[in-house]
């Protein structure tokens, strides 16, 4: 069976969908606070032409999500899977970002755990890169049981960049 990366997952508090050529001004709407960006490599994706780029890249994956909150509708971040291994029965979770009355909320886990989900149905262990510089984000994983495995040059937007690299298998995610 092929994987789905593209897949529609409900949550209680979001719905993750593919992402679409029309999400762009309003994924930019999400994401064009600069707080958001202020831990990542690329500090600048709130700005229009960068965000492109981003958005780009999102589309041409094959495993660009939008997240929508369910209680107003709106797009209030985005996350991707990419880099599907099937000989290794691997891919990678990343590019994750949410508005930041998302964040502490509950929602970056629930969008993590609906991803996960998904993601076993096919993959025997899922990755994440994370910035050295974002304590939040590596917090983050580390709570949801991610372990730290290694740190490694990725290619980021065409551009060779320090990252760390953690691990998932099934069974790892904590509830709590």
């Amino acid at each position: 069976m092929i994987p789905d990366w593209q897949p529609t997952l409900i949550g209680p508090r979001i719905t993750l969908r593919p992402i679409i050529p029309t999400d762009l001004d309003p994924l930019h709407a999400a994401a064009s606070d600069p707080l958001i960006w202020a831990q990542h490599s690329v500090r600048d994706r709130h700005e229009r032409a960068v965000f492109e780029r981003y958005f780009a890249g999102a589309i041409a994956c094959g495993g660009g999500l939008v997240a929508i909150d369910r209680g107003s509708t709106r797009i209030v971040g985005a996350s991707r899977y990419y880099g599907w291994d099937a000989a290794e029965g691997s891919v990678i979770i990343g590019y994750t970002f949410l508005e930041r009355a998302h964040w502490g909320t509950g929602t970056n886990r629930e969008m993590k755990r609906l991803m996960l989900d998904h993601a076993f149905r096919w993959a025997s262990t899922v990755w994440f890169h994370v910035s050295p510089e974002n304590a939040p984000s590596q917090r983050a994983l580390e709570r949801i049981g991610a372990r730290l495995h290694s740190r490694q040059q990725i290619d980021v937007d065409g551009t060779p960049s320090t990252r760390l690299v953690y691990a998932m298998r099934p069974g790892d995610f904590r509830v709590a």
